[in-house]
């Protein structure tokens, strides 16, 4: 078996021409389809419904406002280890990087612990059980890039990108930003529009 140095590893497609770019793009037109989707359905039912909307009272935006704000401040946390890597500033990255995967772990932790606290279920009515399916749905999202960021971490720790390799810290980073944008939707739509 032939052991390689991180000196003799490929630097492989970069790019469009990279396979992961050309996936990581067919992947978020079909999540934000499914997300588009999801949240039609919810001003469809919203539009149609006779009894007030939300039925059990506004949102509360304090907690989701300061859930928001974390998510995106992961986002530009995780753009940020991008460009120290660039800079051959591999120790700062991957202490950035962490800071973005726990960030990404508070939104969660954060997100769980409001779901506790909801008067509904995924079964008292409509307006329950499309906010728990869409806020579900977002909420795997965000754990599988918590795991793809977590992956990246270990890869940067072991050599694996460095500033010559790292289209795949762009294109995790990527997938990461797609999940924090598909946030600002579902925020507008579950906290915002009630008040309009």
């Amino acid at each position: 078996m032939m052991e390689f140095t991180t000196d003799e590893l490929p630097v492989g497609a970069r790019g469009k021409r990279a396979l992961g770019f050309a996936g990581l793009l067919t992947l978020i037109a079909t999540e934000g389809a499914l997300f588009g989707y999801l949240l039609v359905s919810y001003y469809y039912l919203a539009a149609q419904s006779t009894e007030s909307w939300p039925p059990d009272g506004l949102p509360k935006l304090g907690i989701g406002a300061v859930n928001t704000a974390i998510l995106l401040g992961s986002s530009a946390v995780a753009w940020l280890a991008e460009r120290l890597l660039k800079k051959r500033q591999r120790v700062a990255s991957m202490a950035v990087l962490s800071i973005a995967i726990l960030m990404g772990i508070t939104f969660a932790a954060v997100q769980l612990h409001e779901w506790r606290g909801k008067p509904y279920s995924l079964v008292s009515n409509q307006y329950g059980s499309l906010y728990f399916t869409i806020t579900g749905f977002h909420l795997a999202h965000v754990v599988v890039g918590l795991v793809v960021l977590s992956f990246l971490l270990l890869w940067i720790k072991l050599g694996y990108i460095d500033e010559r390799r790292m289209y795949a810290l762009t294109i995790g980073g990527m997938y990461w930003h797609f999940v924090d944008a598909v946030w600002l939707f579902v925020f507008t739509t579950f906290y915002l529009t009630p008040y309009f």
